[in-house]
């Protein structure tokens, strides 16, 4: 049976597939990603897995891969194949696609950025399926975006389009990492949210999980803190919808997990700051922390549709 590996790289873990032509999962890995051990382990460690797909593949379906897709984090130049950086891995440089083309014997290795290639998955056969411009945005320890046009992820010039976290919604602001100060991610991240509900509650192990219980229950600390994050959120959502015009706006990660404590005030905020704009569908991301996984067999998938026979 025809198939390829689709791997997705974090900062602690690996999610990996063998994934059919129809998006089927064949069989399904997991790994730690080491990365205690240094950024060279952590590269050898994705070639390990990705050979021990390609014999699982041979072994159960008689043929090895025909592609293999990986998605990392940090920046990186998906058309040469490099993994620029990391911070979260210490990496710098790192020629993915050659390495992972040559350990698993020349199959051909397509390199996407962890987020776009969660969200091509979403756009194509998750939330956004069917829409023909899309904004997928995970609130997680950051704030990410990715551009879905027509089915594709759009990465700009220079690989850097969706990074919608960091414009600055609150001038003058909490600094950000990116040197900026007030930038949407500060504000309305789960991290942020977190830190936010921490402070408020005086319980320095409260997170933002913990925010979304007390604002269910009632509690008006968490409400005000919530609604803070909330008016940020919109603020910065208003912009890109400005900009990029989507048909639908998908929200993931970890605040999203929160459901209608988050969607239904951020529907109405959202509708309250437009104004000749006109409003997508805002919807919850379908596929979870799968979503990485199956974009990655999606870019291994596409690769095979762009050769060119010989």
């Amino acid at each position: 049976m025809k198939h390829v590996i689709a791997l997705d790289v974090g900062g602690t873990g690996m999610k990996a597939a063998l994934v059919a032509a129809d998006g089927t999962l064949l069989h399904e890995a997991r790994r730690a990603t080491g990365r205690e051990r240094g950024p060279e382990a952590v590269v050898e460690t994705i070639q390990d897995f990705a050979a021990e797909l390609l014999a699982t593949g041979r072994e159960r379906f008689g043929e090895p891969a025909s592609a293999a897709g990986v998605a990392v984090p940090g920046i990186v130049d998906a058309e040469n194949g490099i993994a620029v950086y990391a911070a979260n891995l210490g990496w710098r440089d790192v020629p993915m696609r050659e390495l992972l083309g040559r350990r698993l014997g020349g199959i051909p290795v397509a390199l996407g950025h962890d987020v776009r290639t969660g969200g091509l998955a979403e756009g194509r056969i998750g939330a956004g399926r069917g829409a023909d411009r899309f904004l997928f945005v995970p609130l997680g320890t950051g704030i990410a975006g990715a551009i879905g046009i027509a089915g594709r992820i759009e990465a700009g010039a220079h690989g850097y389009a969706g990074e919608i976290g960091h414009i600055v919604v609150r001038p003058g602001g909490p600094a950000c990492g990116c040197g900026q100060y007030g930038c949407l991610e500060t504000l309305a991240s789960a991290s942020a949210v977190s830190r936010a509900w921490a402070a408020a509650s005086g319980d320095p192990d409260a997170d933002a999980a913990d925010c979304a219980k007390a604002v269910e229950s009632g509690d008006e600390r968490a409400r005000e803190v919530w609604l803070d994050a909330v008016g940020a959120l919109a603020d910065g959502l208003v912009t890109a919808i400005t900009l990029l015009d989507p048909r639908t706006l998908i929200i993931g990660g970890g605040l999203a997990e929160a459901g209608e404590t988050l969607f239904t005030p951020l529907r109405t905020a959202v509708g309250e700051r437009v104004t000749f704009q006109r409003l997508p569908d805002i919807v919850p991301a379908a596929l979870g922390d799968t979503a990485g996984c199956l974009g990655a067999g999606l870019l291994a998938w596409d690769l095979l549709a762009t050769e060119v026979p010989a």
